[in-house]
């Protein structure tokens, strides 16, 4: 949280922030993440680590949830720690932040391709360059195995 602290909205930077969700307390599930996702409107603070043990996530002004079509702000962000911070921010080219239906999470997309999707089981994940963010990939492969995922957001 302390490097991304400067990437983050200037409200937000000295708000407190919550472990809200983490795979190792309580379990992989997409549903539970949604459950405990926080409430309607607060920020989320998504980080996953792979197997190969990179570090990635992403940024939301909005709480990741269930939702029918895409949702989300322009301040929506992806970002890797390998082996340096790099932040993805919006393009401007669509607005195709955050989808959540019960099999898949969805960030950022174009063109077919996904910055960063996970399954139902949080067990498999992708990423790939997407026009929302212009992104690299963010894990080492284009598929990757959750080791770990956490879920933060603010009380």
């Amino acid at each position: 949280l302390p490097q991304l602290s400067p990437h983050l909205p200037p409200r937000l930077t000295k708000q407190p922030w919550q472990l809200l969700y983490c795979s190792e307390r309580d379990g992989c599930s997409l549903r539970t993440l949604y459950q405990r996702g926080g409430r309607p409107g607060s920020p989320a603070l998504l980080l996953v680590r792979d197997t190969e043990l990179q570090a990635f996530g992403a940024f939301s002004t909005s709480s990741i949830r269930y939702s029918e079509g895409f949702y989300g702000t322009g301040e929506t962000f992806l970002f890797s720690f390998s082996p340096e911070l790099k932040v993805f921010r919006w393009t401007g080219r669509n607005d195709f932040f955050l989808k959540g239906d019960v099999d898949l999470l969805m960030i950022g997309a174009g063109s077919g391709r996904f910055g960063l999707w996970l399954d139902g089981a949080l067990q498999h994940g992708g990423s790939l360059p997407c026009e929302t963010f212009d992104n690299e990939t963010l894990s080492a492969r284009d598929l990757f195995r959750v080791r770990s995922l956490e879920l933060w957001g603010q009380p």
